[in-house]
């Protein structure tokens, strides 16, 4: 924004010669941000096991309004470093908090279109941003920037208003050992009475899938790295890292001008129109989670952004150059329009496939134990690799000293990390469509095969297998009994 370039600029002149900002400030101001939420989704498994997920959500929003204040009375770099560091802390927590909400509270059969409401809901933001900006963006006073950064305290106060209303979760509830709690929160959350059969059996269920669980052993940070938890947490981290290496957010954090440096004259509509195809398109991508599975919307999302990004990357390079002060010479309108046709095609595999499943996935793959810290610690991974290509893309992709200037050369980067995407769903990703949470913890349990997971079906549950090993127990307990103190029985 003119504006805010002239007003928060310390003396640097870009190459038109107008007052703005350098590489390194704008990583700082960008990746900032990022890096709070890495530190924020770490905080958010102690906060969510101590407090609750619920008022961990509400004390997290908090902290995100703190930031959002910083950044509206800011008038130079250091007070808008600030403030987007702490609203920074306040998204990494609720970013690890909301899908863990979502998971513990959403029925199976409605699960994976509840928790990929988030990035919907993410993605309604960035169309929201994108609108705002662009009604913005030419304003010669504040308002400028003002106007967009407090727009966000609306949706703040919509989230603890919201969170003031809804119950805890009943598995947060059992993991405390408050078992009337949990009959409490689940009648509420399923529109049943407090005695329903359907309502018990699922919180027996709940109950002796976490008692199994802590059979096995601690629930400590140590535990989430070993055995059938490792790999679970190794497949959580991969998904979420290849979330962010695929290349959304350089679209979305730089690409008004990286249109700009294409040629485009009205950067900002063009970054109006990827925003639209992104809500769009995660509307289908929630109908396929349930319907389809995890594994074949991943496996289709991942191909289409692999041939997108390669063909982005050859139009790109092979249709500009650039004079002698590093500006754009576009050689090929068309092919630059081409361009932009397929940045928009591969926002859809995105928006319809990796950008929700990454949350559904994350938010079902753990055992209530050590849920929170493991979705924290997938979450974590998701806004450390945000955070380091939020800060590595302006050295990346600008033209100047101590610069890569790949320009759209960076888009080869973006191909081949989503050619490993492809790999990486059919090897390590389980489909755990249709299936409740503890049903999901069973079946990493069974198989060992990410490929051999498709139609599992559990044969018992928990609460059976505790059933019969609790008669078992007895039985062995009544035998022993009766053979060492048979006499005094009899007498008794």
């Amino acid at each position: 924004m003119p504006y805010w370039e002239k007003l928060f600029s310390t003396g640097y002149r870009g190459s038109d010669g107008n007052l703005t900002i350098s590489s390194s400030q704008s990583s700082a101001i960008v990746s900032i941000l990022s890096a709070g939420t890495f530190f924020g989704a770490l905080g958010a498994a102690p906060m969510g096991d101590f407090i609750g997920r619920r008022w961990g959500l509400i004390f997290s929003t908090g902290v995100f309004t703190l930031g959002v204040i910083f950044q509206t009375v800011a008038t130079a770099i250091p007070l808008f470093l600030a403030g987007r560091f702490f609203a920074g802390f306040g998204v990494g927590l609720i970013s690890a908090l909301i899908p863990l909400y979502q998971s513990e509270t959403a029925p199976k059969w409605i699960r994976g279109f509840i928790v990929g409401s988030y990035q919907f809901a993410i993605t309604v933001g960035l169309l929201l941003a994108a609108v705002v900006n662009n009604a913005t963006h030419l304003r010669d006073d504040t308002g400028s920037y003002r106007i967009p950064i407090a727009v966000q305290f609306a949706w703040a106060i919509v989230l603890v208003v919201g969170m003031l209303l809804l119950p805890e979760t009943p598995r947060y509830m059992i993991k405390r050992n408050d078992y009337q709690g949990a009959v409490r929160s689940l009648a509420r959350l399923r529109h049943l009475s407090e005695n329903d059969p359907a309502l018990l059996a699922e919180l027996a269920e709940i109950q002796a899938n976490h008692e199994y669980e802590l059979d096995l052993g601690s629930a400590g940070y140590i535990e989430c790295f070993k055995g059938n938890l490792g790999k679970r947490l190794l497949t959580g981290c991969f998904l979420q890292g290849l979330q962010q290496l695929t290349g959304i957010n350089f679209i979305f954090y730089y690409g008004t001008q990286f249109f700009k440096n294409s040629g485009f004259k009205n950067e900002f509509v063009i970054s109006l129109i990827t925003s639209c195809v992104n809500v769009g398109s995660t509307i289908p991508g929630l109908y396929a989670i349930d319907k389809w599975g995890r594994r074949p919307v991943l496996l289709v999302g991942a191909i289409g952004m692999t041939v997108s990004q390669l063909l982005v990357a050859v139009l790109g390079t092979t249709t500009t150059s650039q004079d002698d002060l590093g500006n754009i010479i576009v050689h090929n309108q068309p092919a630059q329009q081409a361009a932009i046709a397929f940045i928009c095609i591969y926002i859809f595999f995105f928006a319809a496939s990796w950008g929700p499943i990454a949350w559904v996935v994350t938010g079902e793959i753990f055992p209530l134990k050590v849920r929170a810290k493991s979705l924290s610690m997938t979450t974590a991974t998701n806004w450390l690799l945000n955070w380091a290509l939020s800060f590595a893309t302006p050295y990346l992709v600008n033209y100047g000293p101590g610069n890569a200037n790949l320009q759209s050369k960076i888009f080869f980067i973006w191909f081949g990390c989503c050619f490993l995407c492809i790999a990486f769903v059919y090897t390590m990703i389980y489909e755990t469509k249709g299936l409740t949470l503890e049903e999901v913890d069973r079946l990493y349990c069974e198989v060992s095969s990410a490929r051999k997971s498709v139609g599992w079906k559990p044969t018992t549950t928990w609460a059976e297998e505790k059933e019969i090993s609790n008669k078992l127990v007895n039985k062995r307990q009544i035998a022993e009994h009766g053979e060492s103190h048979e006499p005094k029985i009899a007498e008794e």
